[in-house]
């Protein structure tokens, strides 16, 4: 694979990448998440936005893991904690395929994963693999706080794509509610095309309903989830796929449960390297 180095950096602090999921409840107005505007570059949407004190938000999230790698607590959201998880069923039926096709093995690149949110969440239903290895991708302040509460056989962190691919051999690559959260999102997807994991899993990502050019707009996260602003972008899927197509084969296009207050879809799009 080729050499990736520190692509993660560009990225949006992982909690963002979570708490699209209350877009859902959108009857309730304490909890609705709002974007706005059409920004020309992300400079212009960056100078509308508040931003966040990550280390509090680390340490929410930490707090809220903790209790459920204790199993004090079901599934963690957001740093919230829940009584029922909330599967997003297509990446896992992907995750269960690879599997199959390995000897009943999986190991998974988590791009983005916060400390362990999406591994938490999927434990139960992987845990009948001969095999299992969740290697996640963050920040470096992420990965010490993962390193020093959650890492364990099946669990592992890394501040570098590259290092990661090149002990940790991964089966697939997930980037879940990452995308639209990078300045420079169409370099980061050629960096990871050009690593050419076997497959691929974009979850979570939002799509414009016509067939129109990548939008930008500033995502407003209400004070009840916490108060914060950043930019969001919402995609073009042709443009998206032509990004794949040389190298992938699109095999699976599922529709998520996430919504937006623009026209648009959250899609989970599986591809498989060709040979």
């Amino acid at each position: 694979m080729k050499k990736v180095k520190h692509i993660i950096k560009d990225c949006i602090p992982p909690i963002l990448l979570q708490i699209l999921q209350y877009t859902r409840n959108r009857n309730n107005k304490s909890s609705k998440i709002e974007f706005v505007g059409n920004y020309k570059s992300w400079e212009d949407a960056y100078k509308e936005c508040t931003g966040y004190d990550s280390d509090n938000i680390l340490e929410k999230t930490k707090n809220a893991l903790l209790k459920v790698k204790r199993g004090e607590a079901v599934y963690e959201r957001d740093s919230v904690l829940f009584d029922e998880i909330q599967y997003s069923w297509p990446l896992l039926a992907g995750l269960l395929k690879i599997a199959s096709e390995n000897n009943n093995r999986l190991s998974v690149l988590d791009f983005g994963g916060s400390l362990g949110s999406s591994y938490f969440q999927n434990r139960e239903m992987l845990s009948g693999l001969d095999a299992l290895k969740w290697s996640i991708v963050e920040q470096p302040h992420f990965v010490a706080c993962g390193k020093k509460y959650f890492q364990s056989s099946e669990l592992v962190f890394y501040d570098d794509l590259n290092a990661c691919v090149s002990k940790e051999y991964p089966d697939v690559l997930i980037a879940s509610g990452v995308l639209q959260y990078l300045e420079k999102p169409f370099v980061v997807i050629s960096q990871i095309i050009d690593s050419n994991f076997k497959w691929i899993i974009i979850d979570r990502t939002p799509f414009l309903l016509n067939d129109e050019k990548d939008l930008l707009t500033v995502q407003k996260v209400p004070p009840s989830i916490y108060d914060a602003s950043y930019p969001a972008w919402f995609f073009n899927e042709k443009k998206i796929l032509n990004c794949f197509k040389k190298k992938y084969s699109l095999v699976g296009k599922f529709h998520g449960l996430d919504k937006a207050n623009i026209p648009s879809k959250f899609l989970c799009l599986i591809f498989r390297l060709c040979e």
